[in-house]
């Protein structure tokens, strides 16, 4: 009865096994690479070696045999490889290694091979362990003897796992030891709130952990991607509604990660841009638990962004400030080219407005009001320092928003002259400012 498949994968452990190599060209040398990374033992036998595997000969990683292929070479061997470019002699060694029941891979006809070399993958999961050791998926493909198509499944598979859109997160620990130690947390800045721009390190992290501990303007849209047996813990606040202090929330990544789980701590934004960061940073580490913090792009420039508004310019503003809506703004320094962004300033934007005015801002300063930045109800509203809280009152402007002071707001594409000048409310929707 024909074999249903031509091969049967296996993961071989080379550590400390003797493998041999017969040719000493390029293939051979490729060959030789990727023993050493697994630890054999590795001989090669060739009259003549490429410069690089000269090297490995000289700093004594490789024994060399200086001749041509014998009988008997194969003696004590666990596995062999032949890329000689010379048929016969190819021939030869794979049916010398047939006879003596050792496994050979033979370059140049896969045919005549008892075991072929995959494209391979590799990704740590974990990139500085606590033992030294990397927690490692390897993915390894096969492609009918097609290894042009193997090495593409192998790239976009290798593509998935580096992003974290491939699930990596570990199901068991990989030794009795790891099983006794504290989990890790990572503080993961997830942006503006749209799923496309936490970092790839966030992503990858996010698909590895064992709970996420998440904020309401966080890229909520990835937890669905999330396996079932993720605890996800919300701990989101709302303007004047926190139902999770700030000291439970550090209690919960510090308890989880003691109890042996990779936390996620997901937030909006960058972890150190008012998300308090720092205080979960040291919580984690006054009880000797590893941290990781992952930068996330700040919604302070990122949603100004998202309606057409830099928040410096050549020409037009040198500089800028980011404050929240709680702080005293009327200390910031600059002029109209010194660009001021509120965040969480909604409910006092008309105090903080004239605090800027009475701090010697011009009362027709440009503002806007950027609403649910990348989110589905983006928005922008403009004014002045001088009316701009009548006209977010008369929009409805809510939170999320980022309000930016400037100059620079005339460059959004929200801003219109003749509009602001006569005085009526402009806004523009998200369809009409929304850049990507």
């Amino acid at each position: 009865m024909r074999a249903t498949h031509e091969t049967y994968p296996l993961g071989l452990r080379l550590d400390g096994r003797l493998v041999i190599v017969v040719g000493g060209g390029p293939v051979a040398l490729r060959r030789v690479g990727g023993l050493l990374a697994a630890g054999a033992r590795v001989r090669v036998i060739a009259p003549d070696v490429v410069p690089e595997l000269a090297a490995l000969v000289a700093r004594g990683a490789v024994q060399h045999l200086t001749r041509g292929y014998c009988e008997g070479d194969l003696e004590g061997a666990w596995l062999v490889h032949t890329a000689t470019g010379d048929p016969r002699v190819d021939a030869r060694v794979a049916a010398d290694a047939e006879l003596a029941r050792t496994f050979c891979v033979t370059a140049g006809d896969a045919a005549r091979a008892s075991a072929w070399v995959p494209a391979v993958a590799r990704t740590r999961v974990d990139d500085v362990p606590a033992d030294g050791v990397g927690r490692e998926v390897t993915v390894a493909v096969t492609a009918g003897r097609d290894p042009r198509r193997a090495v593409r499944v192998r790239d976009a598979v290798a593509a998935g796992l580096d992003d974290g859109t491939l699930p990596l997160r570990r199901v068991r620990p990989t030794d009795d030891a790891e099983a006794g130690r504290p989990g890790r947390v990572a503080l993961v800045g997830g942006g503006p709130g749209a799923a496309g721009l936490i970092t790839a390190r966030g992503r990858r992290l996010l698909a590895t952990a064992d709970v996420v501990v998440v904020d309401r303007l966080a890229p909520r849209a990835l937890l669905a991607g999330l396996a079932a047996d993720v605890e996800v813990v919300d701990v989101g606040k709302t303007p004047g509604h926190h139902p999770v202090p700030q000291d439970e929330i550090c209690a919960l990544l510090v308890s989880h990660a003691l109890a042996g789980r990779d936390v996620v701590r997901l937030k909006g934004g960058d972890p150190y841009v008012f998300g308090r960061g720092g205080e979960e940073l040291a919580a984690c580490r006054a009880h000797g638990i590893e941290v990781e913090v992952v930068p996330g792009v700040t919604s302070a420039v990122s949603v100004p962004a998202a309606a057409g508004i830099p928040v410096t310019h050549r020409g037009v503003a040198h500089g800028f400030s980011v404050l929240t809506g709680h702080d005293a703004v009327r200390e910031v320094p600059g002029g109209t080219d010194h660009t001021l962004v509120l965040l969480m300033g909604v409910t006092r934007l008309a105090d903080s407005a004239r605090a800027l005015v009475a701090a010697g801002r011009p009362a027709e300063t440009p503002v806007a009001v950027v609403e649910d930045g990348y989110g589905p109800r983006q928005r922008t509203t403009v004014g002045t320092l001088a009316d701009i809280a009548a006209r977010a009152a008369e929009v409805g402007v809510r939170a999320p928003a980022v309000t930016v002071v400037g100059d620079v707001v005339r460059l959004s594409p929200a801003w219109a002259g003749d509009d602001v000048a006569r005085g009526s409310a402009h806004t523009s929707p998200a369809s009409v400012v929304r850049t990507s």
